[in-house]
């Protein structure tokens, strides 16, 4: 399988990596170094993640964050990525419907509680 990152996920994460970078020297990186890893990990779960928007999406494991990607044939398409705490929605010409923010926050606390339970 080969991953392909299109240019709008690649503007999304070099977004992503100013906005943390801005809070603290060295963050962005981190942020980055993350998703990649996040990413790299669809050589082996692609397909798995729930379709949102028309597409699969990938929960980031460190960062509020989500890859919205497809699977054709041996090729792993990243589309865009997004900020879940913000209040920009995926526009790629499928992804037109907006995200409601207080249901994200909802699931992120339901998400850190949960993660705090299996600790």
């Amino acid at each position: 399988m080969k991953i392909e990152i299109l240019d709008e996920a690649e503007a999304d994460l070099i977004e992503g990596y100013h906005f943390y970078e801005a809070q603290e020297a060295g963050l962005g990186s981190y942020f980055l170094d993350s998703l990649f890893s996040d990413i790299d990990s669809l050589l082996i779960h692609a397909g798995v993640h729930a379709v949102v928007f028309g597409y699969r999406r990938c929960l980031s494991k460190r960062f509020p964050f989500a890859v919205y990607y497809s699977v054709e044939g041996a090729l792993i398409r990243v589309f865009r990525g997004a900020g879940l705490s913000s209040q920009r929605h995926v526009d790629s010409e499928p992804l037109r419907k907006t995200v409601n923010v207080s249901s994200l926050v909802a699931v992120i606390v339901l998400l850190a509680e949960c993660h705090f339970l299996f600790d």
